[in-house]
């Protein structure tokens, strides 16, 4: 039986900056139109929060009985390490989106924006066959696609429609910003298991793009939102602030184009998270003063 710490660790807490991330911005968004929710601010970061925990489930468990996690160069995964019974780990995601869908009805309610139910029921869908079904489409190479798509349009222009009502300029390039250093994660993520994925078919756009193509889409993903962040500053010129998240992308930048692989790629994935978000704090600042 998997221990508690070994039930944090398969929630992949070092994840969450990707659904802290876009409900900050978000919310920063919001408060910069006029409103302030805070408890609206609040069910968004819960449902983000459940769906990052509920999706690390689901590819545990996935990835788990296709025994592509059976020799893993990242943290230790619940199912693939044989530390919790794949059912259970199954129940443990459902359970995260149960708790997801339930916060999104009540902020859906709360907003009066009903059509956001959809766009939450295709959240949970994506969030399972990212690995899950028979042709996951993780495993096909449109990961990031999905990512850019739920953890920046959707997420942070959603928060701001539940709290404000109402989208601008700004909002929309900072969704494309979180959205694009989110991939960032992911791919320095894919970029580490290039050699399993590999071996075990899982064709990654990592492993369709290769090892070159990898390190220079991740600096892409890491530098593009910066300089979106600059075209915001034309309609909010307080986000200018987000280029003092700018030393944080030093680390994991050098990192990756000096050519680190395996274990040595590990603390990229951390880096990168945290450099998310800084840019996602200042960016929220920014957009919250105007």
């Amino acid at each position: 039986m998997a221990t508690t710490a070994e039930w944090v660790e398969g929630a992949r807490p070092r994840t969450l900056p990707t659904a802290i991330s876009p409900v900050l911005v978000g919310t920063g968004a919001a408060i910069g139109a006029g409103a302030v929710a805070p408890g609206s601010a609040l069910l968004a970061l819960l449902v983000a929060v459940a769906l990052v925990i509920g999706v690390n489930f689901a590819n545990d468990y996935s990835d788990g009985i296709r025994g592509t996690d059976d020799d893993r160069v990242g943290p230790q995964r619940l199912v693939g390490s044989r530390a919790a019974e794949p059912a259970t780990v199954r129940a443990a995601a459902f359970a995260c989106f149960g708790v997801a869908a339930v916060a999104g009805l009540v902020l859906t309610a709360v907003s009066g924006q009903w059509w956001l139910l959809l766009v939450g029921a295709l959240c949970i869908v994506g969030a399972w066959y990212y690995t899950g079904g028979a042709r996951p489409y993780g495993y096909a190479g449109l990961g990031e696609v999905a990512v850019f798509v739920f953890f920046g349009p959707v997420a942070v222009l959603g928060t701001m429609l539940t709290q404000a009502g109402r989208l601008d300029a700004a909002a929309v390039g900072a969704a494309v910003g979180a959205g694009l250093l989110t991939c960032a994660v992911l791919v320095a993520n894919n970029l580490r298991d290039i050699p399993g994925d590999r071996i075990v078919g899982k064709r990654t756009l990592a492993v369709r793009l290769g090892d070159r193509g990898t390190r220079m889409l991740y600096l892409a993903l890491v530098l593009v939102p910066f300089v979106v962040a600059v075209g915001a500053a034309f309609d909010r010129p307080g986000v200018l602030v987000a280029l003092l998240a700018l030393p944080a992308a030093v680390r994991p930048v050098r990192i990756v184009l000096g050519g680190a692989e395996g274990p040595a790629l590990i603390p990229v994935l951390k880096d990168t998270g945290l450099l998310l978000l800084a840019w996602a704090v200042a960016v929220a600042l920014g957009l919250a003063v105007g």
